[in-house]
């Protein structure tokens, strides 16, 4: 799944080659792609990108007054490509492409077995509802430890779930939230309300240590290595069974609700096993 990180660095690629770029054509290959009926994503032919930026995990580009905004979903990314340049061997495919009028292609990709990706046409950025409903982003210079503990002091929710849900906290999902809570040393599944001040603190440190530096070391990289940059930067999340680089213990995986988390049972549960592991 895109999380901040990649999609900052996404953002910023598009912002830097597609501003100042015309729109010639749009080929919509799924329509259940298609969020916005009255406004499709072909009404923006002819106009001028003039920008892109991130919301969460969502990226905007500002297209002649309007905005297309593109919900990644689980599995949607994005491939920068000349008409002439085939896909690479195993790419997702393309459910959505945007020709430019310099030549290049932005083809909106989805790779999962049911789509997730989503594309609105709007007058502002936060027309679309899950934007909208978009918590405190950790990215953000002004977030503070205050914007934490609005959404973690009293809360009776794992905090595993609390980091992933978007109202909350913008643009984290299951890897960070992985990283985040075995660099503050905390259990995926303690519930945020049993938090003292002083665990607050350091998940406030984790989380946007963890992000910003994330974003930091994702910028430049180009944007088809992305997802094996993050993979290759995780601590925990995807090593279960690996050893923990700060104490030589095994790395865990536990499933619960929906989702799986990784973590260090001697960094994060004072050694106990949870779930099936025990």
């Amino acid at each position: 799944m895109p999380e901040s990180p990649e999609v900052q660095a996404l953002a910023e690629f598009l912002n830097e080659r597609a501003s100042g770029r015309t729109i010639t054509s749009v080929d919509v290959l799924e329509f259940r792609t298609i969020k916005t009926r009255a406004a499709p994503p072909e009404s923006l032919v002819g106009s001028e990108i003039t920008g892109a930026q991130r919301f969460g995990k969502h990226l905007d580009l500002a297209v002649g007054g309007r905005h297309l905004g593109v919900s990644l979903g689980r599995h949607g990314w994005a491939r920068w490509s000349r008409p002439d340049q085939p896909a690479p061997e195993g790419a997702p495919p393309a459910l959505a492409v945007l020709s430019l009028d310099d030549g290049s292609e932005v083809s909106l990709t989805d790779a999962g077995s049911w789509v997730s990706l989503g594309l609105f046409v709007v007058d502002e950025p936060r027309d679309v509802p899950a934007v909208a409903k978009l918590g405190p982003d950790p990215a953000d210079p002004a977030f503070a430890q205050a914007d934490l503990d609005a959404v973690t002091v009293g809360r009776r929710k794992q905090l595993k779930a609390v980091l992933q849900e978007q109202e909350s906290l913008a643009g984290i999902g299951n890897a960070y939230s992985d990283e985040i809570l075995h660099l503050a040393k905390l259990s995926p599944v303690v519930h945020a309300a049993a938090l003292d001040e002083r665990a607050r603190e350091r998940l406030f440190d984790a989380t946007t240590s963890t992000i910003r530096g994330a974003i930091t070391a994702r910028r430049g990289i180009p944007i088809d290595q992305l997802k094996s940059a993050k993979v290759a930067s995780m601590r925990v999340h995807g090593r279960a069974g690996e050893v923990c680089s700060v104490c030589g213990d095994t790395v865990r995986s536990f499933s619960f609700g929906s989702t799986t988390a990784e973590y260090c049972p001697t960094c994060q549960t004072d050694g106990a096993l949870l779930g099936a592991d025990g």
